[in-house]
């Protein structure tokens, strides 16, 4: 392996950051049964200084016996923590950070109790509606935190492969596994489009560009034997383009907050991540997780850190190799510089300078003969002869 820190071992079967404020970001797996401990949902923290986990979890429930978690979905806010489990549908953690101390408080999601393993899980981006995919097909979009029933789909599609929510939260990326792809509005739960593709191409996972200037859905498509990342323009939901990134079959795909960075893993570990506006590769780990699928990937909320999942390596924690971006305290140096610059090269410039606002100083004054009126002066008119 190459290119990350081991986090947690175990088998992993999903994570995702909780963000925090002043960036004491947290943590969030779902680990499986292994040997002697049981299937449960941990809670870590996060030292930036390290690039590491905490060596022990912060929090952690238990599942019972014969339940293990599928896939999990953080609340924008950080507060809440659903996820979805192999027996008795999804269950709601809710997080109570106090300085050191965290602990969780698990309640049952009626609604989506006894709805079988969801595959997808996903929070809006303003926090206002929450959708799942099961693994039977069946699409859920309720509104957070009421529960109330916006879209009820049985049959959306054979089964889930992926979804996300537009960065304005009015519409919904959804994924099948028998290659197809729809549009949903999150509002009303109604269809808006099917994405194009041809006879032999395979849509299979999504997510929709979050910089707010670029109004893109980024879907990987499997044509035969080639992987492309294809671009398709939300305003009309055509394809605008396309390009080999990782050149392998992807299983997992995830964009920054800031949507600045794009990252895939692969079904045989690796990790590459794409910056968006050149549409090249940054960073490639490659054999990060060897030889496994990677089960989820997740952009860091404030730094340029990814964390990565597998069944068999369990969570590595990796720090792109990508330039490092502009503090906010750096913007308002860089400025406060040239502030001063600009006033000392004014101040120079006005010193050496023969400006006619540059007036010599009293003492080098020479003194005024004063020509009007003046008894002693025996020139009439100083400036000569003139004719009108």
């Amino acid at each position: 392996m190459e290119g990350g820190v081991a986090a947690e071992q175990g088998t992993v079967t999903c994570a995702s950051w909780i963000k925090r404020p002043e960036n004491a970001h947290l943590v969030a797996l779902g680990k499986l049964k292994h040997e002697n401990h049981p299937a449960s949902f941990q809670i870590f923290s996060f030292d930036h200084l390290t690039t590491s986990l905490s060596s022990s979890p912060s929090a952690s429930f238990e599942f019972e016996d014969g339940c293990d978690p599928v896939s999990l979905a953080v609340h924008p806010s950080g507060d809440d923590i659903v996820c979805s489990t192999t027996k008795g549908g999804c269950r709601l953690f809710q997080l109570y950070v106090q300085e050191k101390s965290v602990k969780l408080l698990y309640k049952d999601l009626k609604p989506l109790q006894d709805v079988g393993p969801q595959k997808c899980l996903a929070f809006s981006t303003d926090g206002s509606k929450f959708a799942t995919g099961g693994v039977d097909g069946h699409l859920r979009i309720y509104e957070w935190p009421s529960m109330r029933v916006i879209a009820d789909h049985q049959r959306a599609h054979p089964g889930f492969s992926d979804m996300d929510f537009s960065l304005d939260s009015e519409f919904l990326a959804t994924t099948s596994t028998d290659g197809s792809g729809r549009i949903w509005n999150a509002n009303d739960g109604v269809p808006v489009n099917s994405l194009t593709r041809n006879s032999d191409e395979k849509i299979e996972l999504c997510r929709f560009s979050k910089d707010g200037t670029k109004p893109f859905l980024f879907c990987t498509v499997q044509k035969g034997n080639k992987s492309v990342t294809v671009v398709y323009d939300i305003s009309t939901w055509n394809k605008i383009g396309f390009k080999r990134l990782l050149r392998k079959p992807a299983c997992v795909m995830s964009i920054s907050l800031d949507g600045k960075y794009l990252a895939q893993g692969s079904k045989d570990g690796d990790v590459c991540v794409v910056s968006v506006k050149k549409m090249e590769v940054s960073h490639w780990s490659k054999r990060l997780h060897l030889g496994y699928p990677v089960t989820s990937l997740d952009f860091c909320p404030s730094e340029r850190i990814v964390l990565s999942t597998s069944n068999e390596w369990g969570a590595m924690v990796t720090k792109l190799n990508v330039p490092a971006d502009w503090k906010e305290w750096q913007i308002y140096m860089l400025l406060a510089g040239l502030f001063l610059a600009s006033a000392v090269l004014f101040y120079v410039f006005f010193e050496k300078s023969d400006l006619f606002w540059n007036f010599p100083t009293a003492k080098d004054q020479p003194k005024l003969v004063s020509f009007i009126g003046d008894a002693q002066s025996n020139d009439n008119n100083m400036w000569g002869h003139v004719d009108l």
